[in-house]
């Protein structure tokens, strides 16, 4: 089959690799229908994520068709159409029975925090991912779920992480009535959230961003005001300054590992590795939250020391929240905000890429040519 291939940062490949098999009894292998890259892609492909090794296949975001299921899966069969959680997780283990699917004890024997997840490097398990003609899907009467007939299929792939992640980001940032919220970042992730934040209440949305036409996007998709970072002097007091000198209820954190807006903490983590993410954003989210406010945090960070201001929070009596997101818990209620029209997840896709030109895709992503938010990769000619 055809699959993206690592072969260092910056550097992919389309290649031949040997079809998946069943391994175990309770996998089955998926042919791939559509893929996406996600904005945590972007961190193995500079390099930015410890053990990525040559020739692992990312993705992490897929839908597709259900080609052969062993010989103890009951809940799917060959023909049914699935969506994939970008978690692997057994369902059975004492994290699992909390709904902590993210953090499932039993698929990932390289950490002791984070679960697996397809095509993320060895340091969440090794599973090849979605960026390929077929992939194997462990544990698949836990994670997968057939693609129901009123949802649509590019919807579908983006509930598989980035609009559940960012749903669940809007979640963790306990949002009441009324509140402020604001959210750095306004990539996929981010854009979801703050359109998201509306569905929890929120009377008040700003997103923090410096690139105009995701700004102008935030404003058409997450009906949100909109800060360019660049073009403030300080970006926290120009968001105590909108917000009556207290600062906001509550704060998203949606960029993670390579956040730009301070030479030295870019060029430390993403330059020089020495941290395991920039953590500007997240900063920037502890000082500009009003005091006794929350902190919701889903940008990807590496296991590595990043320079947090946590005294600061500590001082403030922040409430900081965050996890990978257990993506099939957001499922049920999503289907019903799509169903009611509340969001339409698919119209943050702007790119539709054949899997053959994936390299040109990750270039466009990464250096945010041609308007790009959210690229799809499509496996079939």
């Amino acid at each position: 089959m055809k699959a993206m291939t690592y072969r260092g940062p910056y550097k992919l490949r389309v290649e031949s690799k040997p079809e998946p098999k069943i391994e175990h009894p309770n996998d089955a292998i998926v042919r791939v229908e559509l893929a996406a890259i996600c904005g945590s892609d972007l961190h193995l492909y500079h390099g930015m994520m410890p053990d990525t090794r040559i020739g692992h296949t990312f993705g992490h975001e897929f839908i597709g068709t259900v080609m052969q299921v062993g010989g103890s899966v009951e809940r799917l069969r060959v023909g049914d159409r699935v969506m994939v959680p970008f978690n692997i997780y057994c369902g059975s283990c004492y994290f699992c029975a909390r709904g902590l699917f993210s953090n499932c004890h039993n698929v990932n024997p390289n950490a002791t925090a984070i679960g697996g997840i397809y095509g993320y490097s060895h340091s969440t398990g090794g599973y090849d991912g979605g960026q390929a003609e077929m992939v194997r899907v462990p544990f698949a009467d836990v994670g997968p779920s057939v693609i129901p007939d009123d949802i649509a299929d590019e919807d579908a792939l983006l509930l598989t992480d980035a609009f559940s992640t960012g749903y669940f980001g809007a979640q963790l940032a306990d949002i009441s009535e009324g509140d402020t919220a604001v959210v750095f970042g306004a990539g996929p992730v981010g854009l979801a959230a703050a359109r998201s934040c509306w569905l929890m209440g929120a009377g008040r949305v700003i997103v923090v961003d410096h690139l105009d036409y995701r700004l102008q996007k935030a404003r058409e998709f997450a009906y949100a005001e909109t800060v360019a970072f660049t073009q403030v002097g300080d970006i926290v007091r120009e968001l105590k300054r909108m917000t009556d000198g207290l600062g906001a209820d509550a704060a998203i954190d949606a960029v993670g590992a390579e956040a730009d807006g301070h030479v030295i903490q870019h060029v430390t983590s993403a330059k020089l590795k020495m941290q395991g993410g920039s953590p500007v954003a997240l900063n920037w989210a502890i000082d500009s939250v009003r005091k006794g406010g929350t902190v919701s945090v889903m940008g990807a960070y590496g296991p590595m020391f990043s320079a947090v201001r946590f005294g600061d929070a500590m001082n403030k009596g922040l409430t900081l929240r965050m996890n990978q997101a257990p993506v099939k818990r957001q499922w049920p209620r999503l289907f019903e905000h799509i169903r009611a029209g509340y969001v339409r997840p698919s119209e943050l896709i702007t790119h539709r890429i054949p899997l053959d030109h994936i390299a040109e895709g990750y270039h466009l992503f990464s250096t945010k040519l041609d308007d790009i938010i959210k690229p799809v990769i499509v496996p079939a000619s």
